[in-house]
């Protein structure tokens, strides 16, 4: 049984029309690629995640555990941080590697379906316990929504996350 104790059965799910590009992983790796749903679907079943809430109450979909996109692309030794990269808003977040790798999970699916934008897709980024990383450099907006590219990096990438509590508030007023 995978880490956890989690089944680890993804749910079949038809893969017919599914070829767009979800997720880019760049940068510092040995392999980059480009991941479509199939793509993501098909990665190996002991790095799914099925029913992330069993992992972070009143959380929903199916992930793929950061370590097991990590496996697949091979970072260099030089990637220290992960840079995550939203177009759709323009939202960008540079945590390091090291604290989220084993940790970190990347949300694909819902309901046997890619997940949608109303729900944070293409894919969400989301630490189940960002506290847990023991660093200032993670904190709840390292949980990221819209996903499309994660680069891998040497140093700190671009982010703009909010730096104090206002900017934060104002953040999450905008999502409601």
């Amino acid at each position: 049984m995978p880490q956890g104790g989690f089944p680890s059965r993804p749910q079949a799910v038809n893969l017919a029309g599914m070829s767009e590009v979800l997720l880019k992983i760049t940068g510092e790796v040995e392999s980059p690629r480009e991941l479509t749903f199939a793509d993501l679907a098909g990665i190996d079943p002991q790095e799914q995640i099925v029913d992330v809430s069993k992992l972070a109450a009143g959380r929903k979909g199916d992930a793929i555990r950061l370590a097991g996109l990590l496996a697949l692309v091979k970072p260099t030794s030089s990637a220290k941080y992960l840079n995550l990269h939203s177009t759709t808003d323009n939202f960008h977040a540079s945590i390091p590697l090291s604290a989220v790798a084993e940790k970190a999970i990347v949300i694909y699916r819902l309901d046997g379906q890619p997940l949608s934008t109303k729900a944070g897709g293409p894919v969400r980024f989301f630490i189940p316990d960002h506290k847990a990383c023991h660093t200032d450099e993670i904190d709840e907006c390292a949980n990221v929504k819209f996903v499309d590219t994660i680069e891998l990096a040497a140093t700190r990438g671009f982010d703009n996350r909010p730096h104090d509590e206002q900017e934060h508030a104002e953040l999450h007023a905008k999502e409601q």
